[in-house]
Order: structure tokens, then sequence, then C-alpha cells
């Protein structure tokens, strides 16, 4: 069992990118959120957050790239993670329209 978290401290910040406004089309969006959050967690804070309804969380671990610096040492970006999010038909989020 994850320690809790406050709902506004699950939410780190909307992922604007291709395949996300893709995704926007079938009422699906996509944040990133606190390592150490779990679905019912982001679940709760989008709901709260933006008053929609959620249907499905879905949630992945994306590992932080090698990055190289000028004297030839490598170190890594932190890894985070990343939550897509599928509303009911008739809600949406209009932070994310018109992008």
């Amino acid at each position: 069992m994850s320690k809790a978290i406050h709902p506004l401290e699950v939410l780190r910040r909307p992922l604007i990118t291709e395949k996300g406004t893709r995704l926007g089309g079938e009422n699906k969006y996509v944040f990133e959120v606190h390592r150490v959050s779990n679905k019912h967690q982001i679940k709760e804070a989008v709901e709260k957050a933006f008053s929609v309804r959620v249907v499905h969380v879905n949630v992945m671990n994306v590992k932080g790239k090698s990055r190289r610096s000028r004297g030839g040492h490598t170190f890594h970006r932190p890894n985070w993670r990343k939550a897509v999010v599928t509303l009911t038909p008739d809600d949406k989020i209009e932070l994310f329209e018109g992008m």
C-alpha cells in the first residue's frame, strides 16, 4: 500500500505531444504523475481537478535517458511515470482543447 499523497500533488503536468493529441480524439488524456501514485489516486486527482468522470487509468513507468556532459561523464535523467486517463464519452478536459 503506497502512502497517502494529496490529490493536488499526484498530477505533475499534462503531456501535450503528438500522440497525446491524437488520443484526445478518443477521449483519452495523458499526464505526468507522481512516481509513487497508484491508479486509484490518479483517478481521484483527475476527477477532483477537472470535475469529470474517469473510466480507465493506464499507467507506465518511463526510464530516464542517459546524457553526456562536456567532460565525457554520463548521467541519467530521473525516471518518471505517465498516466493515460480515459473519460466518459460526454466529458472533456478544457485544458487540452484547441491544441
